[in-house]
């Protein structure tokens, strides 16, 4: 071997063994154990709520004068027609008001009948100079006066009368009596409730509803509603109204049900249960601590399998009680890691340590 070539060989050997010794040193990247959860979908037809059948709409009446109730000719599930007398109070103050008011007005009409003469008289004895001007004027001051009077009368007697009316309660529409407020013989306070109706025709479920419920409520939510003596009457309905909070000592929120077109067997009263409609399907959720959030979006690291590496997903989530409720981007039977979520990399390797509850 020539010199000059002992010379290139040399160096190249050194970078080959440096090139060697580089790769004995780089480890290869330890499998690292993270915790995950296998997701699967809840049953959104299994949580059940209890309520009772109620009228959409229903009027409480009272009366607006202070009285003492003398009838009240109906009763709780009597039929009561548009128009019908259901209370009356003792009418006699009343009447004698009115009486009162008419003899009043009659006075009024009285004195403005003497003092348009006496006017009448002044203009006739002015045009001889019989009187003063100062005198015709009095007289039509009087006159003006005695009208007004007249005026303020008559609607005291037409108050008096309106008044008389409200001695009786009379239904606003047909319906069912649902509630009495009063009885016979009692002493009503205006305002105070003494009967209250109901249309039957209009007819929802009214169920309280709890925090563990599976799904967000919301206007418009399908429900299937049936008898809880006779499971087998059903009814298609959604959520008509949602109750703004819940009630401080159950932590219960009260739910109205529009049912679509009720059989007869749904009575006002009648006890029902009220499930999701199936078509609503399973519910997936996440544990908080699986949210990996970046750019104003969601992601998870999902395990691939079987080669156990992870790979980044972006999904969409609502906000739920028990953390993240998935809407879109994972499928039932993925497994996401829920910790160390922001350690891990691309493509890395990891073990399953153990599962975790959602």
């Amino acid at each position: 071997m020539t010199s000059r070539a002992m010379i290139v060989a040399g160096p190249l050997a050194c970078a080959l063994a440096l090139a060697g010794c580089q790769q004995e040193t780089k480890a290869p990247e330890p499998v690292r154990p993270v915790q995950s959860v296998l997701l699967e979908a809840d049953r959104a037809d299994d949580a059940v709520a209890v309520g009772v059948v109620e009228p959409r709409y229903k009027t409480n009446l009272g009366f607006r004068v202070l009285g003492r109730l003398t009838t009240r000719p109906v009763y709780v599930g009597d039929l009561v027609n548009e128009g019908q007398t259901v209370g009356v109070v003792d009418p006699t103050a009343l009447e004698l008001a009115v009486r009162a008011a008419k003899g009043q007005l009659a006075k009024a009409e009285a004195q403005f009948a003497t003092v348009r003469a006496t006017e009448e008289r002044q203009r006739t004895l002015i045009t001889t100079d019989a009187t003063t001007k100062q005198t015709l004027d009095n007289a039509e001051q009087a006159r003006a006066g005695a009208e007004a009077t007249v005026a303020r009368e008559q609607a005291n007697l037409t108050k008096a009368i309106e008044q008389l009316g409200y001695s009786q309660i009379k239904a606003d529409f047909a319906g069912v009596v649902t509630a009495v407020g009063a009885e016979v013989g009692q002493v009503v306070s205006p305002g105070q409730s003494v009967v209250t109706i109901a249309r039957p025709d209009i007819r929802e479920a009214v169920v309280d509803i709890g925090q563990d419920f599976p799904l967000p409520l919301e206007i418009g939510l399908p429900f299937t509603v049936s008898l809880q003596l006779l499971p087998s009457v059903q009814v298609q309905g959604s959520v008509r109204e949602i109750a703004p909070q819940a009630d401080p000592v159950t932590r219960l929120r009260r739910v109205r049900i529009a049912l679509s077109n009720p059989p007869e067997g749904f009575r006002l009263g009648a006890t029902v249960t009220a499930k999701l409609d199936k078509s609503q399907g399973g519910i997936l959720r996440l544990p908080s601590s699986a949210l990996l959030a970046k750019d104003g979006a969601n992601f998870v690291w999902i395990v691939d399998q079987p080669a156990n590496t992870v790979s980044l997903h972006r999904i969409d989530v609502a906000a739920d009680q028990t953390g993240a409720r998935v809407t879109g981007g994972l499928a039932p039977g993925t497994r996401v890691v829920t910790a160390g979520i922001h350690s891990l990399k691309q493509g890395q390797q990891v073990r399953i340590a153990q599962d975790e509850m959602p």
